[in-house]
């Protein structure tokens, strides 16, 4: 009986084997085909018209964009590439973008001084651009590329003089980390009142000063205000002797909204333009006198610093992540409608070099997966109400901490309210807030297969207060 039974199933196994071999032929076939064309796609995204080192901030993938001079001309839009910088304005006179619809003078937008004319065209604009530049670097027979003297459409990053990227016109900073609102409520209120209870049902705001926004590189005085010290005492006026960095990223918006008109999620992910490194400055000794029952003012008002390239929302597409999970679950403004993740894998860093040292000491490694509120939540929010934003308004996330105390994102924390020393690596300086000619460098950066897509720096340094 067994030796008719195995003589039986001889087809059906011999089919399945052959079912099996074949599967694994296809498989096989399937998966050269995926690498050739994984090859094909990295030779389509290799830049060809200037060198680009694969640690580069700013290969092919990126091209931020942002506002820079050079060799005495006047300031105008630039894109970063590599160790270069591109002239739009020059690029659009020999009619690399004369194709693109809604960009009818790109010589006009692209020859002023800021990005707003740019940013108010909205994202087929802005991806069209983005497809023409990568094309035009990665194609030598592009015949823009055979007319184009590379002295005349590029300049050297290091010769250059970087700007504001855009007239802001509005500043509104989020308080959207859970993790440094609950440091900062325990310090203060104790851990059974960490987290106001508005705080997870809205992502929370204040709008802050437009004017004392700078470009990094911009030195800031350490402030002067009042100051209460001692609760049994009246305050004292003098310069803030708490100065704190705040590590945040911030979006600049596009089109914006007509007065009276929310955005919903959609709206908000097509009117974010793109994204930059912020240090919110806080002296945290005025501000905790000054801040109720309106908050902050002058504890804030002296100073943000921001880097100068924007990296676009395109760019940073294939580093979205979920972001934290939301509990209570938001109102439906807040949530629904949406199947993209609304947090981004961005890697960050701050490092001071302090004035006693010539070298830079690691302070802080967080990412921006970590914050609560979503960048998108952020701007549907603040426009719910009707508020109209505009082109080239600057949004910042507040302070990006996370779950472990080396990912705290400001001194206020690493310290617990100045009550211990934080160690500078091996130098043997501590620090329980910034002293003066302190430098400040946040850095951060995306990490692709084989590129990454970098933010450069955001860099500041803290000048002795104005004698008054």
């Amino acid at each position: 009986m067994g030796d008719k039974k195995d003589k039986g199933n001889e087809p059906m196994v011999g089919f399945v084997i052959f079912l099996m071999s074949l599967i694994n032929i296809l498989s096989l076939a399937c998966y050269g085909l995926m690498e050739e064309e994984e090859v094909q796609y990295k030779k389509q995204m290799e830049c060809t018209f200037v060198p680009v080192s694969p640690l580069s901030d700013f290969p092919i993938q990126n091209l931020p964009f942002g506002v820079y001079s050079a060799n005495g001309e006047s300031a105008r839009v630039g894109v970063a590439i590599g160790d270069h910088v591109l002239d739009l304005a020059a690029l659009s006179e020999l009619g690399l973008f004369a194709q693109i619809e809604g960009l009818e003078n790109s010589h006009a937008v692209f020859s002023k001084p800021y990005l707003n004319d740019f940013m108010a065209l909205g994202r087929p604009v802005w991806r069209a651009v983005r497809k023409q530049l990568q094309e035009f670097l990665s194609n030598d027979g592009h015949p823009v590329r055979q007319q184009a003297d590379k002295s005349l459409v590029c300049v050297e990053l290091s010769k250059v003089k970087m700007h504001l990227p855009a007239k802001i016109g509005d500043y509104t900073d989020f308080y959207a980390s859970r993790e440094h609102a609950t440091n900062v409520g325990v310090m203060f209120r104790g851990k059974d009142n960490a987290l106001m209870p508005n705080w997870t049902h809205l992502p929370v705001g204040y709008h802050g000063r437009a004017s004392s926004v700078v470009v990094s590189g911009t030195p800031l005085h350490r402030p002067n205000g009042q100051r209460r010290p001692d609760a049994s005492k009246p305050p004292v006026f003098g310069p803030s002797v708490r100065l704190d960095y705040e590590l945040e990223m911030a979006f600049f918006v596009g089109p914006g909204n007509a007065l009276g008109e929310p955005m919903s999620l959609e709206q908000a992910e097509d009117c974010i333009f793109g994204v930059v490194l912020m240090n919110d400055w806080s002296a945290r000794d005025i501000q905790a006198w000054e801040y109720v029952p309106l908050g902050p003012f002058l504890g804030k008002n002296f100073g943000t610093t921001v880097s100068p390239w924007v990296v676009t929302m395109d760019a940073l597409e294939p580093f979205r992540v979920a972001q934290p999970l939301q509990d209570p679950p938001p109102l439906p403004y807040l949530s629904g409608g949406l199947a993209t993740p609304g947090g981004y894998d961005i890697s960050l860093e701050v490092h001071i070099k302090p004035h006693e040292d010539t070298e830079y000491h690691l302070l802080t490694k967080s990412n921006l997966k970590y914050m609560y509120w979503a960048l998108r939540q952020q701007l549907t929010h603040h426009s719910i109400s009707g508020c109209n934003m505009r082109p080239g308004d600057l949004c910042g996330t507040g302070t990006i901490s996370g779950p472990t105390e080396d990912s705290f994102g400001s001194m206020l924390e690493l310290s617990w309210s100045g009550q211990k020393d934080v160690v500078l690596g091996k130098s043997g300086v501590t620090r329980k807030f910034i002293d003066d000619n302190d430098v400040i460098r946040i850095t951060g950066h995306c990490q692709g297969s084989g590129f990454r897509i970098g933010f450069g720096e955001c860099v500041g340094q803290i000048l002795p207060a104005k004698h008054i």
